[in-house]
């Protein structure tokens, strides 16, 4: 699937391994929290870069101890109503004070791709080509920011309203 990193389309470097697949070698690998938790011995000393998918449900401080073994932590959001993976990302990022790459998946719509940076998402992940495009064309639409940044890289932009 296409990936996005500042509005650009990037290639993808990594691949989801399901939890019964084998590891393949030499290649950039995401794994599931459940798979992470199984194999936690043999999959800590990989060679390669490894990866973490993570969903709604999973208790980010169950992984904190561990971030250190990532270079990706990849968060879906199940359903465009579900913001559970903003809380995920905030924690990751500013309480754990991870540093690798933080990822979004899942049925995005393009209007919250702001809120997303906020909270510390380097990556986005389209479903395909079609929807990399368009939001690769919608982020440099938005250009108001209400709060500031997770990381504190871009001003804010203050919305002033008449006096009555």
């Amino acid at each position: 699937m296409p990936i996005l990193r500042n509005g650009e389309i990037i290639e993808n470097r990594w691949r989801d391994i399901a939890d019964e697949e084998v590891l393949p070698a030499a290649t950039a690998a995401v794994v599931s929290f459940q798979r992470w938790q199984n194999d936690f011995a043999s999959l800590k000393n990989s060679e390669h870069p490894l990866g973490l998918r993570i969903t709604g449900d999973t208790h980010v401080s169950l992984i904190a101890n561990d971030l250190q073994h990532f270079d990706l932590v990849s968060i879906a959001f199940p359903t465009i109503a579900d913001g559970r993976g903003y809380s995920q990302a905030r924690l990751v990022r500013q309480r754990y004070g991870y540093t690798g790459e933080l990822r979004a998946t899942g049925p995005l719509v393009r209007d919250i791709f702001a809120a997303l940076d906020r909270v510390g998402f380097d990556t986005i992940e389209a479903r395909d080509e079609n929807e990399a495009r368009a939001w690769s064309e919608a982020v440099g639409r938005i250009t108001v920011r209400l709060q500031p940044d997770l990381l504190a890289t871009k001003p804010v932009d203050r919305v002033q309203t008449a006096a009555a």
